[in-house]
C-alpha cells in the first residue's frame, strides 16, 4: 500500500522562504510523475509543480516559474519543493500526489490524473 506524508509547511512573511517534503512508503515504481499542488480556502486544487522521476524533468504553474523548484531523491523516495519569494497568493494547503500510470509526455499540472495523495500541508504567507 502506497502513503504519502508531507511536512515543512508552516507560517512564513512575504518574501521568504520554506521547503516542503514528502515521503513516499511503499513500493512504487520509477516511471512515474509526482506533483505538488495546492488549495486555498473557496478555490479549487491547482498544480503547482510536477517532476517526472525517471529523468528529472519538470514543469511549473506560470505563477510560481523562477521562485519554486521541485525535485527528487528516489534513493530517500522523498520529493521536494523549495519555495522562495514566497507571496500571500501561495498561501494554502500543498498536497503532494503520484500518478502511477503514466505514459509518457510532460507531467500532467491537473490534478483528476493522479492516484495517490498525501493528507496536506498548510502553508501560510503573511505581508
Amino acid at each position: 500500500q502506497v502513503q504519502l506524508v508531507e511536512s515543512g509547511g508552516g507560517s512564513v512573511q512575504a518574501g521568504g522562504s520554506l521547503r516542503l517534503s514528502c515521503v513516499v512508503f511503499g513500493y512504487i515504481s520509477s516511471n512515474r510523475c509526482m506533483g505538488w499542488f495546492r488549495q486555498a480556502p473557496g478555490k479549487e486544487r491547482e498544480g503547482v509543480a510536477t517532476i517526472y522521476c525517471a529523468d528529472g524533468s519538470t514543469f511549473y504553474a506560470d505563477s510560481v516559474k523562477g521562485r519554486f523548484t521541485i525535485s527528487r531523491d528516489n534513493i530517500k523516495a522523498t520529493l521536494y519543493l523549495q519555495m522562495n519569494g514566497l507571496k500571500d497568493e501561495d498561501t494554502g494547503m500543498y498536497y503532494c500526489a503520484a500518478y502511477t500510470r503514466f505514459s509518457g509526455g510532460r507531467c500532467p499540472l491537473q490534478s483528476s490524473q493522479y492516484n495517490y495523495w498525501g493528507q496536506g500541508t498548510q502553508v501560510t504567507v503573511s505581508s
